[in-house]
């Protein structure tokens, strides 16, 4: 007699038994609570931390993005502030971890507040195509912020990575694609590839890892541009380049990274965010002449760790030049800062 068992299929690296995720590097494991106390009640007190920043330190620009729709061959990068950009690529106008709110927590009278508001009003938006979210923190998918855009934009679609659609759903979002690691989908002739990241998620008590966490490349026929969320250096930079490149543009996280104890596997400091662009490019370079661009973010809009808020875009061009890069193609924008390319 023959037994016959069910073939089982091995998970993916970074999918954890019992439904949750993880990041599946050495070293790439996030500080649990013992270290979170340990940095709020022994780290700070003992080493202080910098002063709270006017709003004045930050510049801000008057945003210059297309009211409707960019040409195809065009791209549009316009800065709200901390990781929320408007891209216009392909004719499509697209969003990235959009964060309206002052303040970065369930309630609006507690938790991280802004220091720079959002540079861009909602209402002044052009019409959304599609919004492409990287995890779910507060700083990143924020409750408010998505209603009113569910509500502003009812056909926009909404690309997440796995776990979130319910979460969106129940915000009143209509168009919801959840992706894994490696995955693609398309908007008309606009590829979008949902890339690793090296992070953690949680949104309340008991659910830590249980969605998972990504960047994001966008692909048009003329254009490229790549949104690494919100990561720390992991080893598939070079990978996702080889990938989903060649990139005319990459946007990096530079801030939140001190102190780097803890704050290592989960945000890039400035210098780590140059060492991914190189790799990034490293195998997939644009043509010569013709260099990627970096675009720092996530830093000088909310007062989230111990560096001096204005320090991540000096300590990234410092690098930028010791790397011998191409001193134009590191774009620091200010707050509501459009550039074209």
């Amino acid at each position: 007699m023959f037994v016959f068992s069910p073939v089982t299929r091995a998970l993916p690296p970074h999918h954890a038994p019992g439904g949750r995720f993880r990041n599946p590097w050495p070293d790439a494991v996030p500080a649990r609570l013992g270290g979170l106390l340990k940095w709020l009640l022994v780290h700070r007190p003992t080493r202080g931390r910098p002063p709270r920043p006017h709003p004045s330190v930050f510049p801000r620009r008057a945003p210059a993005f297309t009211s409707g729709r960019a040409a195809r061959d065009d791209l549009t990068l316009t800065w709200v502030g901390h990781s929320t950009f408007l891209i216009q690529i392909g004719g499509l106008n697209l969003l990235t971890d959009p964060m309206w709110s002052e303040r970065a927590f369930p309630v609006q009278w507690l938790g991280p507040r802004r220091v720079v508001p959002p540079a861009v009003a909602l209402h002044a938006l052009p019409p959304i195509d599609a919004v492409l979210l990287s995890h779910n923190h507060y700083d990143h998918l924020d409750a408010a912020t998505v209603r009113l855009l569910g509500h502003r934009h009812p056909d926009a679609r909404w690309l997440a990575p796995l776990g979130l659609a319910s979460v969106l759903t129940r915000l009143g979002v209509r168009r919801v694609l959840e992706l894994d690691w490696w995955e693609e989908s398309r908007l008309g002739d606009v590829a979008v590839g949902c890339t690793p990241a090296q992070h953690f998620s949680a949104r309340a008590l008991g659910d830590r890892n249980r969605t998972l966490w990504c960047g994001w490349s966008v692909a048009a026929p003329a254009r490229r541009v790549f949104f690494a969320g919100d990561t720390g250096f992991h080893p598939e930079f070079a990978a996702i380049g080889d990938r989903f490149g060649p990139f005319h543009a990459a946007l990096l996280p530079v801030g939140a990274y001190e102190p780097r104890w803890f704050m290592r596997p989960v945000h890039m400091n400035p210098e780590e965010a140059v060492r991914a662009f190189r790799e990034l490019h490293a195998s997939r370079p644009l043509l010569p002449g013709k260099p990627a661009v970096m675009v720092p973010m996530h830093w000088g809009t909310f007062w989230l760790t111990d560096e001096p808020m204005e320090e991540p875009p000096r300590r990234a061009a410092d690098a930028w030049r010791a790397a011998g890069l191409d001193p134009g193609a590191l774009w620091v924008l200010a707050h509501g800062e459009t550039r074209r390319l």
